[in-house]
């Protein structure tokens, strides 16, 4: 992390000063796939951070479709029963709440979002894909939740991920190591810091 901020192994506490950056994890990860040559531009990158709006693609209207299925019981008939009741049993039971905000502090950076649902002691993120490879959600910064909601008795951040044929499950506990995540994090900052005068989304920096 940056100077003045000291991350403690393994629980990362961490520092907290005054907050000079918002973050989330969807913009964290676009970050992430463009540091590791995942076939971005930096104008890309920059569109993303600015919120520049895009047309909602085919895939993720299916998406956001199953995600409604799935916890609101409308329009069953649009997915393959058994893929929602295979979901369904790895929900935890009961569901606590559904879009749940989260926030963390990491030196002075708020960490913030939502996540989809909590349990008594587990959060879910449900995730479509068209396919899917064992340990894709690994270094994902959706596992920072697991941080920002241990106050809550969370102790299992978990990912069930359908590609519509089948089912799979990705569960990291509070003491998965999170060091790239917050690497990326400085290094977002810089970015930030080096492009400043093209950040128009006013929320990603906040004014002195």
């Amino acid at each position: 992390m940056s100077s003045g901020a000291t991350a403690y192994c393994p629980m990362y506490m961490v520092t907290c000063t005054m907050i000079k950056y918002r973050f989330y994890p969807t913009l964290l990860n676009v970050f992430s796939r463009y540091l590791h040559g995942g076939n971005l531009t930096e104008q890309q990158l920059l569109d993303t951070i600015n919120r520049v709006p895009t047309p909602t693609t085919e895939a993720q209207q299916r998406g956001i479709s199953f995600e409604e299925t799935l916890l609101k019981g409308v329009d069953e008939e649009r997915f393959d029963p058994a893929i929602l009741q295979k979901v369904r049993k790895l929900l935890p039971r009961p569901i606590v709440e559904t879009q749940v905000y989260c926030q963390w502090q990491i030196d002075d950076v708020l960490f913030y979002g939502y996540v989809d649902l909590i349990g008594m002691y587990k959060a879910v993120d449900i995730k479509t894909t068209g396919s899917y490879q064992p340990g894709r959600f690994l270094f994902n910064h959706q596992n920072l939740y697991l941080h920002a909601l241990k106050k809550r008795g969370i102790k299992l951040m978990e990912y069930v991920i359908t590609d519509f044929r089948d089912v799979y499950v990705e569960s990291y506990a509070l003491t998965h190591p999170i060091d790239r995540q917050l690497e990326e994090i400085r290094q977002f900052k810089a970015f930030i810091d080096e492009h400043r005068p093209l950040i128009t989304d006013k929320k990603i920096v906040v004014d002195d």
